[in-house]
């Protein structure tokens, strides 16, 4: 019989902390270094979108860039914080069969 892995934190918090603080849904989910990436990537094309944007562009669109990678970071957190989850409560339903 193997042990019951520890119950991951639920996917809504999760989405909720990664909309909160880029990167963090990341970190609580277990992978604090692909948080970082995204935190990283999110600055570094920010900041390239900025300077390549002209300068009547609105403030969104001279940061798309940065606004496009968090996106992409809140859908990634949550995506593995769902699949943790599913994963977890598969193991319930086994150990409980």
């Amino acid at each position: 019989m193997t042990s019951t892995p520890a119950k991951p934190m639920h996917p809504f918090a999760i989405l909720a902390l990664s909309i909160a603080l880029p990167g963090s849904g990341h970190v609580f989910s277990g992978m604090p270094a692909r948080g970082l990436q995204f935190l990283f990537f999110m600055i570094v094309i920010g900041w390239a979108t900025s300077k390549i944007a002209p300068e009547q562009a609105s403030f969104l669109g001279r940061y798309a860039g940065g606004f496009f990678i968090y996106a992409l970071s809140i859908l990634d957190a949550y995506k593995i914080a769902r699949i943790k989850w599913e994963t977890w409560r598969y193991a319930q339903d086994q150990e409980k069969a």
